[in-house]
């Protein structure tokens, strides 16, 4: 048993801190910045390569920063700072000790250890192959070496989380049922145990191919095997920033879900149905049957997408439910008129809400959907389509809660409180750009993995049309602003780590981040107890407006290439 001095109480939200639990927080969150900053700087080269006006990088280059831009941030980053959430959403929330610290810092260790390796390996060169490192195209051994390493790490960290949920079980630290936030957050690991699996599974033979112990891997196969890895690590990254929005939606205003019951229901939707959204990627293999791809990408794949429409209304309607019992009842938005936008926490969040389901969610479903994604396969449309998930979507939401993270668990104030409000808006608004005018260069046909477009040293000249060199000229363009944006919260989070005033035990969290009295509920069960909802009635309306429109419009262009059968 844990004892009395190896916990702190938070003045804010009243729960018990495990001071192991919140140094073990600490250490995975400043390492998941740490390699957001590289992986960011890797993304900006990519980036104003792809921008033909600047042409930044030579080919060689160009496909290794693409390859380690891919590593750090579809991966080392975001894995990291899962870790942190789900040492927070299990110790913290329900009031207990972290299971096994020990063994909690040996998994830190080895996926800082692989990460650490995967990218002196990619530096060395050698290793260009992209974040999808398809055979027969060979890595160096290190490279499939240290990604098995990092997922082990991430994997015995999943197993700590488990622990933890059984010792806060056992010694009754919390009351009914865990915490959505905590609900959430045990999803994303399911998921991930699953992913690490997948991955083990086909890259552990591939590594001894890379050695010469095996002779042969079979494309095909693996192509399949590591999507069931690839894929579904995004997913991982669904089931945790919709935890995110939860937690910071009870935290900065007291919010509670419409119905507990329905928002559990749609995890439990992602658990089930989500990973079979990696079969979208295989819809252009012939050696995999038709009845295959339609199965796992039209009707299960439908249940996944309900589940994440079940979020974006009951994550809005939550907000809307809470600050209508402020008293801000008049007309239909002035909750979301008079809501905290100079909070970067509550700002962060509802631009990653809005943006994950606009451009991140409807884009998906359409390239989930076997004729449409013909359209669109491997042209910019696919990276545009994960910005609009992983950028706009995870990266702000994990940027969000950090500014309640830094007073909450590493009791600091904010420093440079005006830059942090700044912040959420500036990358917001460069990741939405990003995904925006890549996903219209992949439309015109844009290739996505090509260095030069303009084809300057091939013996057949192609041209883009024109508007296709603007797009990537604007992508290249919001892709500074998200990088200011990016600097900016490194500079944020890590003067405030180091250098922002320490926060006694009596004082609440930083102003720039205010946090209600109400921030408890964070770790209860509970209903917002109204179905009086127009605003995010009128909101989901819009947003369903737009899904059907658009699908239908990609239906429209499928349809006017019929003729050339």
């Amino acid at each position: 048993m844990a004892t009395i001095e190896q916990f702190r109480t938070c003045p804010t939200t009243g729960l018990k801190v495990h001071l192991a639990a919140e140094n073990l927080i600490k250490a995975n969150a400043v390492v998941a910045v740490v390699f957001l900053a590289v992986g960011g700087l890797f993304g900006l080269m990519v980036a104003l390569t792809r921008w033909p006006a600047v042409h930044l990088l030579p080919a060689d280059w160009f496909y290794l920063a693409l390859t380690a831009h891919g590593l750090d941030v579809l991966l080392v980053w975001i894995i990291f700072f899962e870790v942190a959430i789900l040492y927070f959403a299990s110790a913290v929330l329900l009031n207990c000790r972290l299971a096994a610290p020990r063994v909690a810092w040996v998994a830190f260790a080895l996926m800082l250890i692989g990460a650490v390796l995967a990218n002196i390996t990619v530096l060395q060169g050698q290793s260009s192959v992209m974040f999808t490192s398809y055979v027969p195209m060979p890595a160096a051994p290190n490279f499939y070496l240290s990604l098995i390493i990092f997922a082990v790490g991430a994997l015995i960290a999943c197993f700590v989380f488990f622990g933890t949920l059984v010792i806060a079980k056992e010694e009754k630290t919390y009351q009914g049922s865990i915490p959505l936030v905590t609900f959430g957050a045990m999803t994303a690991a399911i998921i991930a145990v699953f992913t690490l699996a997948a991955g083990a599974i086909i890259l552990v033979p591939t590594w001894l191919w890379s050695i010469g112990y095996i002779s042969d891997i079979d494309p095909l196969t693996y192509k399949l095997v590591w999507w069931a890895m690839g894929h579904s690590s995004q997913q991982i990254n669904v089931s945790a920033h919709v935890a995110v929005w939860y937690a910071i939606a009870a935290i900065v205003l007291g919010a509670k879900p419409i119905s507990e019951k329905v928002s559990r229901s749609a995890f439990l939707l992602y658990i089930l149905f989500l990973q079979l959204a990696s079969a979208h990627h295989l819809l252009a293999e012939p050696g995999i049957s038709s009845e295959w791809k339609i199965f796992n990408t039209s009707y299960m794949m439908y249940l996944a997408v309900l589940g994440s429409m079940i979020h974006g209304l009951t994550v809005p309607g939550a907000i809307e439910a809470a600050q209508r019992r402020r008293g801000l009842t008049n007309g239909i938005f002035e909750w979301l008129r008079k809501a905290p936008w100079g909070n970067p926490a509550f700002a962060g969040m509802f631009l990653s809400l809005v943006m994950f389901g606009f451009l991140g969610g409807i884009t998906g479903v359409v390239l989930g959907t076997e004729q449409l994604n013909l359209l669109m396969h491997n042209t910019l449309y696919v990276p545009g389509h994960f910005h609009g998930t992983v950028v706009a979507g995870t990266t702000l939401a994990f940027m969000s809660v950090t500014y309640l993270v830094i007073p909450l668990i590493f009791r600091r104030d904010l420093v440079l409180k005006k830059v942090a409000q700044i912040q959420p808006y500036l990358f917001g608004i460069g990741a939405g750009g990003i995904s925006l005018f890549m996903m219209g260069a992949g439309t015109l046909g844009v290739a996505r993995r090509h260095w030069d477009i303009g084809f300057a040293d091939a013996v057949l000249r192609f041209e883009y049309p024109e508007v296709a060199i603007l797009m990537l000229g604007l992508n290249g363009i919001c892709a500074v602003l998200a990088s200011l944006g990016g600097i900016s919260y490194v500079v944020v989070v890590v003067g405030s780590v180091l250098f922002g005033k320490k926060m006694g035990e009596s004082k609440l969290a930083a102003p720039v981040a205010p946090v209600t009295s109400t921030a408890g509920v964070v770790g209860e069960y509970g209903n917002a107890g109204t179905l009086k909802l127009p605003g995010t009635i009128v909101l989901v309306s819009v947003f369903m407006m737009a899904f059907i429109l658009y699908y239908v419009v990609n239906w429209k262009y499928l349809s006017e290439i019929w003729p050339l059968r």
